[in-house]
């Protein structure tokens, strides 16, 4: 059905279309998600941050910042979901238009720019989310906030008793100033103060992949000692592999397909850092099931995606999910823990 309805989506402005789809995700839900992917294959149950995943995949924030369709993406067969970026204010983000389709490479560019409707709004909809699996909500800081660290903390604790991780942001390409925080005495009272705020909830950190093996070590380092329970590997990318796309020139973060290879190193050079010492979950180009299974056996504990679906269609995590576990079988293993287990040694 995808492929028949793809390029009316096309024709349409990307940003109008994404809504359009958010809509149409959140009405399936309302009339009880007929149709929806079943529970992923018990060989596929993880534990991260003291977590239970059913699936290893996962849907990126920034998909549904708002909140707007919980329970239609879970119906998809995503075992986690991980709404926002939220900010403690609402704010509209950039200009438009602000999202653009590199349709021949299979990427995206975007500069939205943390538009929300502010995390207040959006927590009375993850409090009445049904939540067939593992929600994760996603928090920043606004653009003018004289204090940004003050804004995390504001969103971790207001985020933690409503969610089942709560994800420190700091990697955005399109807030400027943003990544500063992953340096240095910022990132240490970032860190800190977001501990502090969490309560019980388990706390993730996401990073940029602009990072080199260096500041990929010092996140880590920092993350670790601040007692962070996963790294997220990693954001868009503001660097430019080749690209054949009209779009190409576009400012803003790139994500899809061409962001795979370096999604791939970064996820190597964080599992050299850490030693096994923080899960990591690795996002960038995972578009099919060769390449999930791919991440989860180079170190990933889990896996999430996000530009995927604009190319693949709403079916891709019920594909990716029934291959995983075809995968698992061909390879001789019981569960994804005997598979990773196996690879490590």
């Amino acid at each position: 059905m995808f492929s028949r309805i793809r390029p009316a989506l096309f024709a349409l402005d990307a940003e109008r279309a994404h809504g359009l789809t958010l809509d149409a995700l959140a009405a399936w839900a309302r009339i009880g998600s007929p149709g929806a992917a079943p529970p992923p294959d018990p060989a596929l149950a993880t534990r991260v941050a003291g977590i239970d995943f059913a699936s290893p995949l996962g849907l990126a924030a920034g998909v549904d910042k708002n909140g707007t369709a919980i329970d239609g993406w879970f119906a998809l067969g995503f075992g986690s979901v991980e709404i926002g970026t939220l900010t403690p204010l609402p704010q509209p983000g950039n200009p438009k238009p602000r999202i653009f389709r590199l349709v021949e490479d299979e990427g995206v560019i975007n500069r939205l720019g943390f538009n929300n409707g502010g995390i207040d709004a959006a927590l009375p909809r993850a409090a009445a989310a049904r939540r067939r699996g593992v929600l994760g909500i996603n928090v920043g800081a606004n653009k003018d906030a004289v204090d940004r660290i003050a804004d995390y903390r504001t969103g971790v604790a207001k985020a933690a008793p409503h969610a089942d991780y709560v994800t420190i942001n700091i990697s955005s390409p399109n807030t400027p100033g943003l990544r500063d925080l992953q340096h240095g005495a910022a990132l240490a009272e970032l860190l800190a103060a977001s501990a502090e705020a969490r309560g019980t909830t388990p706390l993730f950190l996401k990073f940029a992949p602009d990072l080199d093996a260096a500041g990929i070590d010092y996140v880590a380092r920092a993350a670790i000692e601040a007692g962070i329970d996963a790294l997220i590997v990693s954001n868009t990318t503001i660097s430019r592999p080749p690209l054949r796309s009209a779009h190409a020139a576009e400012t803003g973060g790139l994500s899809g397909a061409p962001l795979a290879p370096l999604a791939r190193e970064k996820l190597a050079e964080a599992r050299a850092s850490t030693g096994g010492a923080i899960p990591l979950i690795s996002v960038g180009g995972i578009d099919s099931v060769e390449e999930a299974y791919a991440r989860l056996l180079a170190g990933a504990s889990l896996v999430q995606l996000y530009s995927a679906l604009v190319y693949h269609g709403p079916g891709l995590a019920r594909a990716i999910n029934t291959g995983l576990a075809a995968r698992l079988r061909r390879d001789g293993f019981a569960t994804l823990a005997d598979a990773r287990a196996a690879k490590a040694l």
